[in-house]
C-alpha cells in the first residue's frame, strides 16, 4: 500500500527516522506494561512499541492511517477518533504511559487532558514543537507559562533530545524536541487545586505584572508572609511558591 499522505489540518508531520523512533520509545520505563500512543500515522513508533512486551493501544483520528495500520497491524488494538474527545477511564480503565509524535496543533492541550488524568498516566513521552518542549520543562524564566507549572506540580520532567526538520515528511518549520515526563511522589496539592489554578492563570494572563497587581481581583490574608513574592512577576515563581501564594489568598 501506498504511503499515507499528510495532512495540514490535522497538523501531521511523519517522522522518517527509525532509528530516532527507537529512541523516543526507548525511553519508556522498564516497568512499563501499558503504551497508548497518540497519532500513530504509519506506525514509524509502533513497529518498536509492538515487539515489546507492552499492552499497547493506538487513537488516531485520520481514517487513511487507520485503513493503513490495519492492514499493518492487523492485531493491533486501535481506536478510531479524537484523543481530546476520548473518556479515558471508560477506554482504557488502567494506568498507561502515554507516547506519540504528538501533532503540533493541539500538543499543549493533549497535555492539558494528561494533567486532569494523571492518576492514571505516570509517564509521558512526547515529540513536540521545540520551544513548546522547552517551555514546559523551563522552571524560571520567560518561557515558563501555565502548562509549566502544572505539569511541574505532578511530574518530574527533562528534555530529552533534539531532532531537526528534515527527518519528516513533510519537514516541519521549526526543530522539534522530545521530552519525558514521570509522575512524581505528589498525590495533591496541599491547597484547593481549583483555587491553585486561578491564581496561575492570573498571574500568567498578565505575565508582565507584578504579582501584586496581576492579583488585585483577589483577597490576599496574611500579606506580611509573602510580602518577597509579591514584588515578582509569574515566571520568576517555583511550583512552591504558587502553593504559597495560593495559601494566602481568601
Amino acid at each position: 500500500m501506498k504511503d499515507v499522505r499528510a495532512k495540514k489540518h490535522l497538523g501531521q508531520h511523519f517522522l522518517n527516522d527509525s532509528r530516532i523512533a527507537f529512541d523516543i520509545t526507548d525511553l519508556l520505563s522498564k516497568n512499563t506494561k501499558n503504551v497508548v500512543e497518540i497519532g500513530p500515522g504509519m506506525g514509524v513508533l509502533t513497529q518498536f512499541l509492538v515487539k515489546k512486551d507492552y499492552t499497547t493501544q493506538v487513537v488516531e483520528i485520520d481514517s487513511e492511517s487507520v485503513f493503513y495500520l490495519r492492514l499493518n497491524y492487523p492485531n493491533l488494538n486501535i481506536y478510531e477518533g479524537d484523543f481530546l474527545q476520548l473518556d479515558l477511564k471508560k477506554e482504557y480503565p488502567f494506568n498507561f504511559s502515554l507516547i506519540g509524535n504528538f501533532p503540533y496543533n493541539i500538543s499543549s492541550q493533549i497535555l492539558f487532558k494528561a494533567f486532569e488524568n494523571r492518576d492514571q498516566i505516570p509517564e509521558i513521552i512526547g515529540m513536540f514543537q521545540k520551544e513548546v518542549a522547552e517551555r514546559i520543562v523551563c522552571k524560571k524564566g520567560k518561557q515558563r507559562g501555565i502548562l509549566s507549572v502544572f505539569l511541574q506540580a505532578f511530574y518530574d520532567i527533562e528534555y530529552c533530545f533534539t531532532v531537526n526538520e528534515d527527518v519528516f515528511i513533510p519537514p516541519p518549520k521549526v526543530k522539534s524536541g522530545v521530552i519525558k515526563l514521570l509522575r512524581n511522589n505528589r498525590k495533591e496539592l496541599s491547597v484547593d487545586e481549583n483555587k491553585f489554578k486561578q491564581i496561575v492563570k492570573a498571574a500568567f494572563n498578565q505575565r508582565r505584572k507584578t504579582l501584586r497587581n496581576a492579583l488585585k481581583p483577589f483577597t490576599l490574608i496574611h500579606e506580611k508572609e509573602i510580602a518577597d513574592l509579591l514584588p515578582l512577576r509569574a515566571e520568576q515563581l517555583s511550583v512552591d511558591d504558587f502553593i504559597n501564594l495560593t495559601n494566602h489568598v481568601e
